[in-house]
């Protein structure tokens, strides 16, 4: 089945989403939709699937003009589509999931599970899925989940796939799992369009490569093309990839961490007997798969959480009574941030900046209170001005004014305030999570030479990172997180398997074991 789109244009008011946009998809074809958060790839998928209604432009099926009114029609066309954030009903089993909206019926209308198992055991035996029909959804690895969705789609004779950012939660293994698959289904004959911002990943599984700037198609390219010429097609700019990290001069621990645990309202354990330590100039980062605690450490860090138990010794320099150490589990996060931590949260919109508030006011939202910036009850717009004028200039934030409202900057110069806020303060301790998720290539260059000027100061840095690349070009130490808990700390130059056996939760040692398993049956 051949795909094309042309002209395709979609506008959200005076923003327009996705400009003229013109693409063609062979038969079994893996093309790659490359390009930064917020290009527009996903709306232009949105479009095909029928999600969105377009604004201008036409969408051809072997040379038939197309009009999909909702999924429904895509999918009756041969569209299928996997979402970033997977649309299966937890409590329900693959089985029933996979039927839901198309379920085959027995006498009196009845569900007819037994079909719906046969369904998902013939796809999955095709391909070698290897998904249990009548496994419960929430019981499932994510990578598995993933492969339910794709069972979904092909049951429902999908011929043109869409994979939206479909790494975005994997493990690599799961990851190397999910490229085979694709290529099974490429030579099964299924045409692929694979959504994603990663370079490696495009070049190791696309026949062709269409880049999307700001909703704009910016031009094609092969997977042969190097990685700084994918990246400079998507910034619009050259753009260096390598992280320049200079030896770390460590020096006395700054921060402790000793049998941290969080269990919430439910009973759920979302922290389990953490401990660790990171000393002055060193970065730890925290690695794993989303959704396996990282988010829960750094709030409870921070303070935005209570432990249920456990300690957080932060060791500071007092110039009057020397090193100090100060417990900081429970404390307010102004108590907390007061103390010398800074915190980059990895949600900028929900806790790092106030839209509705100037970028000189966002730039201040946590020292308000400081003499620096206030004088008795009023705030000091001159000396929020001056500071404004400074950390613009030196965090190079792109905006023709200061006084204008932070929502009006990009996403990767929302992320620039927030960093400049924080690292504008003289810090012990510096937590910093997904630091650079949502942000433009040329932003996380800026943002990652800023978090190592931290380090070289001396300051202690705790990253929280789902970016493999992320955290293996930064870290001194790397602590592996699983349900929970931290399945290890190795050093950076870990091997990528090593470390994706880990985020499964394998322990350090077998996970070598299992890496050279893995090279010996290769």
């Amino acid at each position: 089945m051949r795909l094309e789109l042309r002209q395709v244009t979609k506008k959200f008011g005076d923003f327009i989403a996705n400009d003229a946009i013109d693409l063609v998809v062979e038969p079994g074809q893996i093309h790659a939709l490359l390009g930064e958060n917020g290009a527009g790839k996903s709306t232009l998928m949105n479009v095909l699937y029928g999600l969105y209604e377009a604004d201008g432009g036409e969408i051809l099926i072997d040379g038939v003009p197309q009009h999909f009114s909702g999924p429904s029609d895509a999918i009756a066309a041969g569209i299928g589509m996997v979402h970033q954030h997977f649309m299966l009903i937890d409590v329900f089993t693959v089985a029933e999931n996979v039927v839901l909206g198309a379920e085959p019926t027995g006498p009196a209308g009845m569900l007819n599970l037994n079909q719906a198992r046969s369904i998902v055991t013939e796809i999955s035996s095709r391909f070698g899925f290897d998904v249990d029909p009548d496994a419960q959804v929430d019981t499932l690895p994510v990578g598995v989940q993933q492969r339910v969705e794709i069972v979904k789609a092909l049951s429902r004779k999908a011929q043109i796939l869409i994979l939206d950012e479909p790494t975005a939660v994997l493990t690599p293994q799961e990851t190397d799992e999910l490229m085979d698959i694709m290529r099974q289904l490429k030579a099964s004959g299924t045409s692929i369009v694979f959504i994603t911002h990663k370079l490696r990943e495009v070049q190791e599984v696309a026949d062709v490569i269409t880049v999307i700037r700001n909703g704009r198609v910016v031009g094609e390219a092969l997977p042969t093309a190097s990685q700084a010429e994918l990246a400079s097609m998507m910034v619009g700019r050259a753009v260096d990839l390598a992280v320049s990290k200079p030896p770390a001069h460590t020096g006395s621990v700054a921060v402790e961490v000793h049998d941290l645990d969080l269990v919430d309202a439910e009973g759920r354990i979302l922290l389990d007997d953490v401990s660790f330590t990171v000393s002055k100039g060193e970065i730890l980062a925290v690695a794993g798969v989303q959704g396996n605690g990282q988010t829960e450490l750094a709030e409870t860090l921070v303070g935005l959480r209570t432990p249920t138990s456990g300690s957080i010794l932060l060791h500071r320099r007092d110039p009057r009574s020397g090193e100090t150490i100060e417990d900081l589990a429970g404390k307010t996060v102004r108590r907390i941030l007061s103390s010398g931590v800074g915190y980059v949260p990895e949600d900028r919109g929900k806790d790092g900046v106030v839209d509705g508030f100037s970028i000189a006011e966002n730039l201040v939202l946590d020292q308000v209170k400081e003499p620096e910036f206030s004088r008795a009850t009023a705030m000091d717009m001159k000396a929020i001005a001056d500071n404004a004028a400074r950390l613009v200039e030196e965090f190079d934030v792109r905006t023709g004014s200061f006084g204008a409202a932070v929502s009006t900057l990009s996403g990767g110069n929302q992320q620039k305030v927030v960093v400049a806020r924080e690292l504008s303060r003289d810090l012990e301790v510096l937590i910093a999570s997904q630091p650079t998720r949502g942000v433009d290539i040329g932003s996380i260059e800026f943002i990652h030479s800023r978090i190592l000027e931290q380090r070289e100061k001396g300051t202690a840095v705790l990253i929280v990172s789902t970016e493999l690349n992320e955290v293996t070009a930064l870290a001194d130490r790397i602590a592996v997180m699983y349900r929970g808990r931290f399945v290890g700390v190795v050093p950076p130059d870990t091997e990528r398997h090593v470390l994706g056996l880990m985020m499964a939760g394998v322990g350090y040692e077998d996970a070598l074991v299992g890496a050279e398993q893995g090279r010996t049956e290769k």
